[in-house]
């Protein structure tokens, strides 16, 4: 399916603002999805941060998305500006920096590619995103840091390139270090970045996994329901990867503790070819564990979100 050809239905608007919609009403799905394990959603809120700060983070960056459709080079500057006007719109903190770090890429790709031809392939717009983000400069590394400390980011303690050091600043210039370079560094220990440097394989494949549920592929017995094929989705993914929110807020042990615990739902549900409503009392449960821990997979929903984008971009609707 990452083969398959999708055409671009955009009514009488510019392409630009088709794709800051899709990007948009991404974000506004993966936050809406109930029940989410961990995540903040429609019915739980945090302390200092609540349902209405997502909402509207994702309304806030719409010209920002709609620049970045025409740019084929400012990664750094666009992830920057989108921060910036997430912070001028609410108050709840770092809501969606890992998803601004996929979501400027991809919606650069799809700006790129539509320029030429209103279809494509998931594999030709994760392609496309790779290659942008190998041609990043020094200049897109310095625009990144900066964004950490307004941002409010947990980060991991690195001995080279400490994103707390604002004299790191200075060594990425004397070593020409780009942004691609910066995410290859970090490959190992956050899943953010890794999906730069491996082709963003993992938006793609959540892609699918909605795209197929949403077609009545891919899940026993799964509404074509796209509340339930996003905490899926969500599901599926985190029983897969370790979360590497968890593992920089918390520790591994946690993070794969937490995949563990969201594998044996998806096998729960596999195993007895129940219906998806059958295994909400086990989500319901991990999702009031977590929340009560105050754990919650941020990377997953980053990744989420990227791959409602794509879905969105390639005409499913609801």
């Amino acid at each position: 399916m990452i083969d398959s050809l999708y055409s671009i239905e955009r009514g009488n608007y510019s392409l630009a603002a088709h794709i800051a919609r899709c990007a948009q009403l991404a974000m506004c799905l993966e936050v809406s999805a109930s029940p989410k394990p961990g995540n903040i959603d429609r019915h739980d809120n945090y302390e200092d941060t609540r349902y209405e700060h997502f909402l509207a983070s994702a309304s806030s960056i719409y010209p920002v998305i709609e620049e970045a459709t025409g740019c084929e080079k400012g990664v750094g500057r666009l992830i920057k500006s989108a921060v910036t006007e997430s912070e001028r719109w609410q108050k709840g903190g770092n809501t969606h920096f890992g998803a601004f770090i996929l979501l400027i890429p991809l919606t650069m790709a799809a700006g790129k590619i539509f320029q030429e031809d209103e279809t494509f392939t998931i594999q030709q717009l994760i392609e496309s995103a790779y290659r942008i983000v190998k041609d990043t400069d020094t200049g897109d590394s310095v625009d990144f840091y900066s964004c950490f400390s307004s941002a409010g980011v947990k980060v991991k303690s690195v001995d080279e390139f400490d994103l707390r050091d604002n004299a790191a600043i200075n060594e990425l210039y004397n070593k020409d270090m780009t942004l691609y370079k910066l995410m290859d560094i970090a490959r190992s220990y956050d899943i953010i970045a890794n999906e730069w440097v491996t082709g963003f394989k993992r938006c793609a494949c959540c892609a699918e996994i909605i795209i197929d549920t949403m077609n009545g592929l891919q899940a026993p017995k799964l509404e074509k329901d796209i509340n339930d094929a996003t905490v899926y989705a969500f599901l599926k993914i985190l029983s897969e990867n370790e979360d590497t929110f968890i593992s920089t807020k918390y520790d591994a042990e946690t993070a794969i503790y937490v995949s563990e615990k969201a594998k044996l739902i998806i096998e729960e549900m596999y195993k007895s070819y129940n219906d998806f409503h059958s295994i909400l009392p086990m989500i319901a449960q991990l999702d009031e564990e977590l929340l009560k821990k105050r754990i919650n997979p941020g990377s997953t929903a980053d990744i989420v979100i990227a791959g409602l984008f794509i879905t969105l971009l390639s005409g499913v609707r609801f």
